[in-house]
């Protein structure tokens, strides 16, 4: 069995098709049709089958490729270890974060950062409350930024970094538009534009809803900030940003009124794998946040 071999296992694994997934490695088709086949006769049992023009995985190919998922990520994290080992300041920082974070939080942090270490490269892969989560534990980040920050964890273990403000997003026409803060229970009426399930800030405002004493109509759901601010701007209905997702400018930008009754409130903090030694790059830059937020 070959490292080759694995690694065009998990990519097909990744893009359920061959083809994409050579374009990817930037190699023939052939030879990771080739590999699989070989692999597949070296374990003796069937990794995929064809649905239609992509491949799925047998249950004993998702068994495979979640253990060949934590291999490859412990290699690429020992490769980096060696690298730090020889030169802390070419070494690599993986970096998991959610995508609200990502207009301007995580790219600010990263070029402070990097003023003070230019060689060091920066990974960083988006997701959910609950992938990133997933990620550390697996070894595939060495930190995340992540919201909202939990107090207490089985298999993470962290700092709380900041906690942020959520604003009502209206509509320019709506009747509320021109007040300097409002209350939750005034837009009771209101369809709600939020977040879908699996992201967190759902789950924030719909509490806070709930709290105001009122179940929000969803009238529209999105993933990603964009969206959620662009459908409250075309009057599509209501909702609750937080501030750093309020600060980029765009042709359709809703408006940002303060929320009392309740004040709504996130927290956001890094985590990295409880019990576990960060490399010594990635311990660098989570001492530069740490002290960057006591600021």
């Amino acid at each position: 069995m070959e490292l080759r071999q694995l690694q065009y296992f998990v990519k097909v694994a990744q893009k359920q098709h061959v083809t994409q997934a050579a374009a990817e490695l930037h190699v023939a088709q052939s030879a990771v049709s080739r590999q699989i086949h070989q692999l597949e006769e070296e374990l003796g049992m069937q990794l995929f089958v064809q649905k239609g023009r992509n491949l799925q995985l047998t249950p004993v190919g998702k068994l495979f490729l979640s253990r060949m998922t934590e291999l490859l990520a412990g290699l690429d994290k020992a490769v980096m270890e060696m690298r730090e080992f020889l030169d802390p300041e070419k070494g690599e920082i993986r970096i998991g974060f959610p995508h609200t974070l990502g207009i301007n939080l995580i790219p600010t942090v990263v070029a402070d950062f990097r003023k003070g270490h230019p060689d060091v490269k920066f990974r960083l892969k988006q997701g959910t409350f609950a992938s990133l989560i997933h990620d550390v534990t697996r070894g595939e980040v060495d930190l995340a930024f992540i919201s909202p920050f939990p107090e207490k964890h089985d298999q993470v273990a962290g700092e709380l970094l900041l906690t942020e403000e959520l604003y009502a997003v209206l509509p320019a026409s709506h009747p509320l538009a021109d007040q300097s803060s409002i209350r939750l229970a005034q837009l009771k009426d209101d369809p709600f534009v939020m977040f879908s399930e699996n992201y967190s800030l759902r789950a924030i405002v719909y509490d806070a809803c709930k709290e105001a004493g009122f179940t929000p109509y969803i009238g529209f759901e999105g993933e990603e900030t964009d969206t959620i601010r662009g459908l409250v701007a075309a009057g599509m209905g209501v909702g609750l940003l937080p501030e750093m997702a309020l600060t980029e400018i765009s042709p359709l930008m809703p408006v940002k009124v303060r929320l009392t009754e309740p004040r709504v409130m996130r927290t956001i903090g890094l985590v990295r794998r409880k019990g576990e030694k960060l490399p010594i790059v990635a311990e660098m830059f989570r001492r530069f946040l740490i002290e960057q937020f006591r600021m």
